[in-house]
């Protein structure tokens, strides 16, 4: 299938299910990493459950997610890039804007780690071996919360990625480690899809702790003042669920049978 045909599909399918919406529906623009972590597949039905309202949910990069938002496409947005959200904000776009959780961003890359990327001091420094060394690095390249945060770092490095090495996906996190695995490259990702996807791959975590990976989730309702299109009972219904005690324990606790440690950090209680 070519690539103008997946785009012209893809767009069908969010007109489709935007089509759809109705009093009694909540759309739902959110990054791929909350999907993707398989944390949406819990907490939505128990929204759903205990308010009687359905979601449709729209999993794409944070960009584009804040995007449809601004368009009045979405009745809520569950992100995480920070500066996008805040110039979202600042347009009126939106009525409220929350803080929901926080995980943080790891470099992964294959075991035996050629680059040594494990051995650097900084995030920054880590992506400046990879590059020094020619290791393959695949990007999302999709203006994503990780993809932004991905540019910020090597900025930081003072490097302008380019080359056969540095590859763009234009995809969501799973679809880059998928692709980072078999390519036996190095990627950025959340921990939270990483942990819960890693037993497909042969990657591991070779950087990870420094402040600049810090990666929180906040949750806004499109301002129906601005767009009148918007379920706005649906959204404040949404966001005040994803807040509640109830679902901020489930947040505190997912993963950790499983994986050992949770996969996202509540913030919205202490």
């Amino acid at each position: 299938m070519t690539k103008g045909l997946l785009v012209g599909v893809a767009a069908f399918l969010l007109l489709a299910a935007i089509g759809c919406s109705s009093s009694n529906s909540v759309i739902l623009a959110t990054t791929t990493s909350t999907l993707d972590s398989g944390l949406l597949d819990v907490l939505v039905p128990m929204f759903e459950d205990e308010t009687g309202y359905g979601v449709k949910t729209i999993a794409v990069g944070s960009g584009q997610a804040i995007r449809l938002g601004a368009e009045g496409e979405a009745d809520v947005v569950l992100a995480h890039s920070p500066e996008a959200e805040e110039e979202f904000v600042r347009q009126g776009n939106s009525e409220s804007r929350q803080e929901v959780m926080h995980n943080d961003f790891v470099i992964v890359g294959p075991v035996d780690d050629p680059a040594q990327a494990s051995g650097a001091e900084s995030a920054s420094g880590a992506l400046g071996r990879i590059a020094d060394a020619g290791s393959i690095f695949m990007s999302r390249g999709d203006k994503s919360g990780t993809h932004t945060k991905e540019l910020e770092l090597w900025s930081d490095s003072g490097m302008d990625p380019e080359g056969s090495w540095y590859q763009e996906m234009g995809q969501g996190m799973g679809a880059t480690l998928t692709v980072t695995n078999d390519k036996q490259g190095y990627t950025l990702s959340d921990r939270g899809t990483f942990l819960a996807t890693q037993h497909a791959y042969g990657l591991e975590v070779l950087f990870e702790g420094d402040s600049r990976l810090f990666n929180p989730y906040t949750v806004m309702v499109v301002n129906p003042e601005k767009h009148s299109k918007v379920n706005a009972e649906g959204a404040r219904a949404f966001a005040e669920f994803i807040i509640s005690a109830r679902a901020q324990e489930v947040i505190r606790t997912f993963g950790v049978e499983e994986y050992g440690e949770p996969l996202f950090v509540p913030d919205a209680i202490e």
